[in-house]
């Protein structure tokens, strides 16, 4: 999972080329969940993620179980984190959500919707399954 904290046409940029050089892209089954944002709905966007065979995964508009897994995200990120912090600069926003997405979210914390397992362990196993296969 990556997040970008800048705005603008370009703002897929970065956690595409984050996850493409983070996360093990297997050809037609990794998912690129976003919202309906034009810059994840651009011609360059569709060429960029056909060109590495990802998947993208887009919501119709104005309906948010579409895209649920993300928008949960983001209210954890938020309940957990963002709210309970009074953040003086974007550097130490970025810097304490970093935090605690790659050390909390995803190493420690439990989901129920993952058999009570990290993101990390899941991630892991999935990895195992299919090296081998």
């Amino acid at each position: 999972m990556r997040w970008p904290t800048t705005y603008g046409p370009n703002l897929w940029r970065m956690p595409l080329r984050m996850a493409a050089g983070n996360v093990s892209i297997v050809a037609d089954v990794t998912v690129f969940h976003s919202d309906r944002g034009t810059q994840y709905l651009s011609a360059e966007f569709s060429a960029a993620t056909s060109e590495l065979k990802i998947i993208r995964s887009v919501g119709r508009t104005g309906i948010c179980y579409d895209n649920a897994w993300a928008e949960s995200f983001n209210g954890t990120l938020k309940n957990e984190c963002v709210y309970r912090t009074q953040y003086l600069t974007r550097q130490h926003a970025q810097q304490d959500i970093t935090r605690y997405i790659e050390l909390r979210y995803n190493q420690i914390r439990l989901h129920s919707a993952l058999g009570y397992r990290t993101p990390n362990e899941v991630e892991s196993d999935w990895a195992e399954q299919n090296q081998a296969a």
